[in-house]
């Protein structure tokens, strides 16, 4: 089969006449970054009980301890990937991680719920800032082709494994020190990586002079961050009140507007003719419903070991360090793969097999046994999204415009994140229908487990639309 074109080299206009430095310096900051931004997706997760003791949060604001974040993260990630193509990539990285830095700070000082609420969106806005860069800097420092094909795999091993790991970390910390240093411990991580970037990474960027798009971006984020309010509020109005309908029809009539807005602008933040790139519009539907499926695994496994089987923080994060290397696994194996039979083929296959572990999953009962109603299936969902996210990632990329490179990375990372801010509201929904406010171990394993029945349907859906829509073209031969 003909080799797919992938994604062109990103330092188009480079600003600086420093050396570059060695790739492997690039690689390990930019998977730095995308590791930091990723963990703090999932590292609150063991922490949460504790946050409400100690803040006295509702079970909506626990929910929006993580929709705040991850929401903030997907709604400005398309301005923050234009921000790099126009100002620069080493700048954009070095303003987010700084942001994020700063925000993390502030919430683990917080003492008041909101406090922490305002802390955790303006960490999403950094991370917003920080993540199109990562993908960005990374593939303007690797000759496409295999090689690139293979950075590609481990910045999306380390961003799964930061998902991953997140459970472990905030176990660790919670139970040795206290739910504040789940955030607090950005802090000299985040220290470190900007001093890295300061010293070894090197300016470029492709706006040829173009302005940024700031209605697109308040319009775009605005109507995503108001759909996730309409379908929160389902949990406790239903579907069919005014409480949910409002917020929905104007998060839907904002997202039209933001349509309409790139349709007619002369410098949109996001061009609608990408969509007509076939690999651009499939790989970003199908990341979309993958990330919706995905993120709720760690946040329900996590309540599930704490809540129904009894576990420790900790304990809770070292049942799911065997899906964290499984994770790994797949996105080291799928680089392999994708030469040999195809981008599409890795993908589908991933989407497969975490289809089976979902289906595992939802078996669950009040007293399953580690190795069958966590390690097992756990693995099988891990072992699948990481087959699956690299060549996703890889195709999304392929054949954009190098001045679009930046944006189109910022995409891939929106469809992912808002997939999975969506997918927690509404799989939140659907464990609360099923448990009717019970608070039992029996009535909770239930919940839980229909939102693994569901996920399995959205992962089987997501192997079918990709089988059908995905370009069958081979990418990472070298």
């Amino acid at each position: 089969m003909t080799p797919m074109p992938t994604l062109r080299a990103a330092a188009e206009i480079p600003v600086s006449r420093r050396p570059a430095p060695p790739t492997w310096v690039v690689v390990a900051l930019a998977c730095a970054g995308q590791f930091l931004v990723v963990l703090d997706v999932s590292v609150v997760n063991t922490a949460l009980p504790s946050m409400r003791a100690d803040l006295g949060l509702s079970a909506p604001g626990l929910q929006w301890v993580v929709n705040a974040y991850t929401i903030a993260f997907a709604g400005f990630m398309l301005l923050g990937g234009r921000a790099g193509d126009l100002y620069g990539r080493k700048r954009m990285f070095l303003i987010g991680l700084a942001l994020f830095t700063l925000a993390s700070l502030a919430g683990g000082l917080a003492q008041e719920g909101w406090q922490l609420l305002a802390a955790r969106a303006v960490q999403g806005l950094g991370a917003a800032v920080l993540a199109p860069s990562t993908l960005t800097i990374l593939t303007s420092a690797v000759p496409e082709g295999a090689a690139r094909a293979r950075a590609i795999a481990t910045w999306t091993a380390v961003g799964g494994g930061g998902g991953a790991a997140g459970g472990l970390v905030g176990g660790v910390l919670v139970d040795g020190l206290s739910w504040r240093w789940v955030l607090l411990i950005n802090v000299p991580i985040g220290a470190v990586v900007l001093a890295g970037a300061l010293l070894w990474l090197v300016e470029s960027r492709a706006g040829g002079g173009r302005r940024i798009d700031l209605p697109g971006a308040l319009l775009v984020t605005a109507g995503l961050a108001t759909l996730a309010y309409g379908i929160v509020q389902t949990e406790a109005e239903g579907w069919t009140s005014a409480e949910t309908l409002v917020p929905l029809a104007a998060g839907a009539a904002l997202v039209g507007l933001f349509l309409l807005v790139e349709a007619r602008t002369k410098a949109p933040l996001m061009p609608l003719k990408l969509f007509r790139l076939r690999s651009v519009s499939s790989a970003n539907v199908a990341m979309f419903l993958c990330g919706s499926a995905m993120f709720c695994m760690w946040f329900f496994m996590t309540l599930y070991a704490q809540n129904v089987l009894g576990y420790s923080p900790l304990d809770a994060g070292l049942a799911l360090v065997p899906s964290s290397l499984a994770v790994i696994l797949g996105s080291k194996l799928a680089p392999r793969l994708m030469p040999v039979v195809g981008a599409r083929n890795v993908a589908v296959l991933g989407a497969l097999v975490a289809a089976a572990g979902f289906g595992w999953q939802s078996t669950m009962t009040a007293d399953g046994a580690y190795l069958t109603a966590i390690m097992f299936p756990g693995i099988l969902m891990m072992l699948g999204a990481g087959l699956s996210a690299t060549p996703l990632a890889a195709l999304a990329t392929s054949g954009a415009e190098p001045g679009e490179a930046g944006l189109v990375s910022g995409l891939i990372n929106t469809s992912r994140t808002m997939g999975g801010a969506i997918g927690l509201s509404v799989m939140s929904t659907i464990a609360a229908a099923r448990t009717g406010g019970a608070v039992s171990p029996e009535a909770l394993a239930e919940g839980y487990a229909l939102v693994f029945r569901t996920g399995g349907g959205v992962m089987l859906g997501g192997a079918v639309l990709m089988l059908v829509w995905l370009p069958r073209g081979v990418v990472g031969r070298g």
